[in-house]
């Protein structure tokens, strides 16, 4: 890096907590797509005549949007740099949302998703490798602290569509939600100038980046994402209609209960990283989700779901932060390469889950779904731990740094 790059670089420290705090509101913009299509989805198969099955492609063929641009956006973001990719994910959302609202015909109506689901994954393309940039030396602390607000913005969404409800919106009134966090990270997106990723900064090249995701390590780590994945997302997109099928009828607000408790658990997470490193983290997680997705699947009654729910929630809200936040701060030189591939391959878990789990449900019932999920966290538990052995050997737990001098202070 040039002197005259490190002083660029250096001098975007001033505006580091706005570009935080602008990544936060369009990773709110993602949840509330979520929340509130989630809340009209019986509304589209009215206004539409759809089958479920028609129902389901609308909520997968978002997922698999999300995917795509993931992972396309991770070896994108290093060329277009990352206000162009919020740029993308500015427009994906704001035209998926105001193409579903004036949909006329299905085929219309997954085109609009589609789009939609883009965005979304560019939010996460960008602001993953923004926040490792700007925080080299709390990686993991701070990737917890903005992914805080996918669970807060859950909770956001859930509450906003319920109100809107309540005084009569239409389904197409509840979308019109969505673009209230666009439009506001939308606007302060413009008034910024974003430094060039880590990686970039650093002079590493693109075969540099790309030889670190043939690293085994960074291979065990996908592997690992995609258990973490269907544990987190594939489990709480059932949880609502387990807890149903278990006899408490107030299964979206146990949804909500889950994401309440993710929003504070992330937000705390600086204490416990520093505490127990990542992969101490990581095998507490494991250990306590494995508990509570077994607690889960022997509920009863209201006091029984909320409390195990509780457990769950702890379990879960660590995983998908600290393993992005691991993947930054041992594999620097892989950049927005090697965060992509692991969002995508948590998203591609977390789709897969979905028919396995209904399976599951069919065969076993709502207990035995949630008790073969609880394998998951059990595997995760032994790998997790090997790794926690084998750094003890070599010293403990190392983040590695990319010409340190000249990466951003950390002080705020």
């Amino acid at each position: 890096m040039t002197p005259s790059m490190a002083g660029d670089v250096a001098g975007h420290s001033g505006n580091r907590q706005m570009m935080f705090v602008t990544s936060c509101i369009a990773i709110i913009a993602t949840a509330l797509v979520f929340s509130v299509r989630g809340d009209i989805l019986g509304d589209l198969k009215t206004s539409f005549d759809l089958s479920d099955v028609e129902v389901g492609w609308v909520s997968t063929i978002a997922l698999w949007g999300f995917l795509i641009s993931i992972f396309i956006g991770g070896q994108l973001l290093d060329y277009i740099g990352t206000k162009a990719m919020l740029v993308l994910a500015f427009i994906g959302q704001v035209l998926g949302t105001v193409l579903t609202i004036y949909s006329t015909s299905y085929t219309f109506l997954l085109a609009a998703t589609l789009i939609i689901g883009v965005g979304n994954g560019f939010v996460e393309g960008a602001t993953n490798p923004l926040v490792a940039t700007i925080y080299p030396d709390r990686k993991t602390e701070k990737l917890n602290a903005l992914h805080a607000w996918w669970p807060g913005g859950l909770v956001i969404g859930s509450a906003l569509a319920w109100a809107f409800g309540k005084f009569g919106a239409s389904w197409q009134g509840k979308m019109w939600i969505i673009l209230i966090p666009v439009v506001i990270y939308g606007v302060m997106l413009f008034r910024l100038k974003f430094p060039e990723t880590e990686r970039v900064q650093s002079g590493v090249s693109t075969k540099g980046m790309y030889a670190e995701a043939l690293k085994p390590l960074f291979l065990l780590w996908l592997f690992c994402m995609l258990f973490t994945g269907a544990t987190e997302l594939g489990t709480n997109q059932w949880i609502g209609e387990m807890m149903k099928r278990s006899g408490i009828q107030s299964g979206i607000l146990i949804l909500a209960w889950i994401s309440l408790i993710m929003l504070i658990g992330r937000s705390l997470a600086g204490k416990f990283v520093h505490k127990l490193s990542p992969v101490g983290l990581l095998i507490a997680s494991s250990v306590v989700s494995c508990i509570g997705l077994l607690l889960m699947s022997r509920v009863h009654s209201p006091v029984q779901a909320y409390l195990s729910s509780f457990v769950f929630a702890v379990g879960i809200c660590y995983y998908w932060p600290t393993m992005l936040g691991f993947t930054s701060e041992r594999f620097p030189r892989g950049g927005a390469l090697l965060l992509g591939l692991m969002g995508a391959a948590g998203m591609a878990a977390a789709g897969l889950a979905q028919p396995i789990l209904g399976e599951m449900q069919q065969k076993l019932g709502t207990s035995g779904a949630l008790q073969a999920m609880a394998i998951l966290p059990a595997v995760l538990v032994v790998v997790f731990g090997l790794v926690y052995l084998s750094d003890r050997a070599k010293g403990g737990y190392r983040a590695i740094r990319l010409n340190s001098e000249e990466l951003v202070n950390t002080a705020d």
